[in-house]
């Protein structure tokens, strides 16, 4: 299956992104060569790099790995094709303009039927690729937009309307996503296949660590975060590293902001 990561801290800070070996972690006889793309906060602004090919194939990923992006919110995925065809279009993340801040969504599963469920319809937020992936975003934005119309709703507005949004796609197959919206990083855990085989929780898992020095970046297999003082807060599909990852319940959507667990929600 693809991969998620999500990254969220306190304070700006350079993350160092090795894609091929996050690839590594993908589900054992699951390809992870159908594209990757990497999203990041520069304030209200989203600066989004995509490709439709393998990681271990791209110099932008190689210089992503060695050097990358100082932000204090960043989203991740590798993609392995279910649905859609092999193009930029169709390649994660997502981003759409809702409340004159970028939006950013990324999709792990199979959601075979929403497109066709009236329902879930876009509104003006219309797909540009042909995944259920990018339709469920869409129609999660167009269920978001009122709640926008008079600018950033609180929190707990949002995460009732995440969650039960979360809540619904579950009837359609596994549907674990990140969704940040400028301000606060929303993700919800599912169902994934798991390594052997069967479609099972946890669909994420979370890491929060207080760095008290300058000189203990957070180091996990995929991931360099440069810390210095402050707290940060990673999802990823699975655990990176040796350290105590938990895992979100099945149905579970948080809501995190500045490496803070701030507010979580169970379907």
């Amino acid at each position: 299956m693809c991969e998620l990561l999500a990254i969220s801290s306190r304070q700006a800070t350079r993350l160092s992104f090795s894609l091929t070996a996050l690839a590594g972690h993908s589900t054992p006889g699951h390809s992870a060569r159908d594209g990757w793309g990497v999203a990041w906060y520069e304030d209200r602004q989203v600066v989004l790099h995509r490709e439709a090919g393998p990681a271990s194939d791209s110099p932008l990923a190689r210089q992503l790995a060695s050097a990358g992006p100082p932000t204090t919110l960043a989203i991740s995925h590798i993609r392995h094709a279910t649905r859609g065809a092999r193009t930029l279009a169709n390649t994660q993340p997502f981003v759409r303009e809702l409340g004159g801040r970028s939006h950013v969504f990324a999709h792990n599963g199979d959601l075979p039927g929403l497109a066709a469920d009236p329902r879930y319809t876009p509104g003006r937020f219309e797909p540009v690729g042909d995944t259920d992936s990018e339709h469920a975003f869409c129609a999660l934005l167009a269920r978001l937009a009122p709640l926008w119309q008079a600018g950033t709703p609180g929190l707990q507005e949002r995460l009732d309307a995440v969650a039960g949004f979360a809540a619904e796609l579950q009837a359609y197959g596994p549907a674990n996503f990140l969704y940040a919206d400028g301000e606060t990083l929303f993700a919800h855990s599912h169902r994934r296949t798991q390594a052997d085989g069967r479609i099972a929780p946890p669909g994420l898992h979370w890491l929060q660590r207080s760095c008290a020095q300058e000189s203990e970046p957070l180091l996990a297999d995929g991931v360099c975060v440069g810390c210095g003082y402050q707290q940060v807060l990673l999802l990823a599909s699975v655990p990176l590293s040796q350290e105590p990852w938990l895992a979100l319940a099945e149905g579970e959507t948080v809501a995190v902001r500045g490496g803070q667990l701030l507010a979580r929600r169970r379907a």
